[in-house]
């Protein structure tokens, strides 16, 4: 079945997305006093770990020395004209606040969506007559930002927040400020491949999007809207719509709908053979998963686990599997249970290097069942928030599990950090 668009009957709106380039080595490089577009610049998580990974660089480092993000110290060339310098998390983030605030000279503060550090989107409909049309505006933002911060970014334009983000990675970056409109769908939009290249499909929802023989937006437009969901329920209505160019979400909503998950992840500082240290990691971070649900006031049924196994390994590298409990839970101890019963199906004893746990198929704290066969979880649910409180009040480390005291644990030594980086 194939439904025809009527984009005339579409909300018409202009949504700006706004990429600050290369952010985190920009503001580094203007806090030294130099120039972001000349200089040779990486910031990387610890400057004293030869493996640490580059979080970001200057476009002539990444242009003349091919180096990016992703790339690990190791691989910067000893040249004295390169720069190497830790992340500053605190102040990357005080600067993106400042944006923001910087963006209310344009358009009113609920307008303003940021979508990251270094990203965010506008809605500047009904601003024509003090900026005029919206390249104007668009260029004006960019030299406002450029005088008062020393910062340049990219924009995006488009009728909604799906196409201006669109826009914004595969044309606006490469332009500096490029638009997209309904007249565009086909053209572009439906040329994107592979599928992880649009915007709100996954690498998950790619894979099962390619054994129904879907590699590309325009064949994910044509196929029938019955068979997407069949495959995906209300997420493959989203699919066939958004692969329209329709996006009917509000500034700020999640691209796809029940998309949601609560997932912690994190490269370990060392290699770990012992599986008892690995599960003293594990238990760490399912702490950290539940207390972001039980923040959200979410719970979950679907416990996802992530192994990577160290680059001296053999083999394939690791595995990602997931299990599906009969109640949705917020509760430590019950996440913890289920990524141990998925490290001991397929742990086969290699060393591990990165962790990753998630927390999906998401429903309101409220609508947790109770059981007559368990009357202690509400006690270990009321438990779960209390400690939250506690580490909201006097701070992450104040409150932490035993095994963070031991030489596997990490908890406590990333609590002095500010987004995993030393602040």
């Amino acid at each position: 079945m194939q439904i025809d668009i009527d984009y005339e009957a579409l909300p018409k709106r202009t949504i700006f997305c706004i990429d600050m380039k290369s952010f985190y080595a920009s503001c580094s490089a203007i806090a030294l006093g130099l120039d972001p577009l000349t200089c040779y610049l990486a910031v990387v998580g610890d400057t004293k770990r030869d493996g640490s990974v580059v979080l970001a660089a200057t476009p002539r480092l990444k242009k003349e020395f091919g180096i990016k993000t992703g790339s690990r110290l190791f691989e910067i060339p000893r040249d004295p004209k390169i720069k190497v310098v830790n992340a500053e998390m605190l102040t990357y983030l005080q600067i993106s606040t400042c944006l923001t605030e910087f963006f209310t000279r344009y358009v009113p503060f609920e307008a303003i969506h940021t979508y990251s550090v270094d990203e965010s989107f506008l809605d500047v409909k009904g601003t024509e007559r003090l900026w005029g049309d919206k390249k104007a505006l668009a260029r004006r933002i960019q030299n406002d930002m450029l005088h008062q911060f020393g910062l340049t970014c990219s924009i995006g334009i488009g009728p909604n927040m799906l196409l201006s983000k669109v826009c914004l990675d595969l044309e606006a970056k490469k332009k500096g400020i490029a638009e997209w409109t309904y007249d565009d769908v086909e053209k572009k939009l439906w040329n994107i491949a592979p599928l992880r290249e649009m915007w709100g499909i996954g690498s998950r929802i790619e894979k099962r999007l390619n054994k129904l023989g879907i590699f590309s937006v325009g064949q994910l437009a044509n196929a029938p809207l019955t068979l997407l969901e069949k495959h995906f329920g209300i997420i493959g209505n989203q699919l066939y719509y958004h692969a329209h160019g329709v996006d009917l979400s509000q500034l700020g909503a999640p691209i796809i709908e029940g998309q949601i998950s609560f997932g912690k992840s994190q490269i370990l500082l060392r290699d770990y053979v012992d599986p008892k240290e690995v599960k003293h990691v594990i238990l760490e971070m399912c702490e950290e998963v539940a207390r972001r649900a039980r923040t959200a006031k979410k719970a979950g049924r679907t416990v996802s686990l992530g192994i990577g196994y160290s680059k001296d390994e053999f083999g394939e590298g690791g595995f990602q599997r997931s299990i599906t409990l009969q109640d949705a839970t917020n509760i430590t101890l019950e996440i913890y249970k289920a990524c141990l019963k998925l490290f001991h199906q397929y742990h086969q004893g290699q060393t591990v290097r990165s962790i990753s746990i998630s927390l999906s198929n998401i429903v309101n704290d409220d609508q947790v069942q109770l059981s007559l066969f368990e009357p202690e979880k509400p006690r270990q649910r009321e438990l779960g928030y209390v400690m939250d409180f506690i580490r909201e009040k006097y701070g992450a480390d104040k409150l932490l599990r035993a095994v963070s005291y031991t030489q596997a644990g990490t908890a406590k030594h990333r609590s002095k950090l500010v987004g995993g980086h030393k602040s």
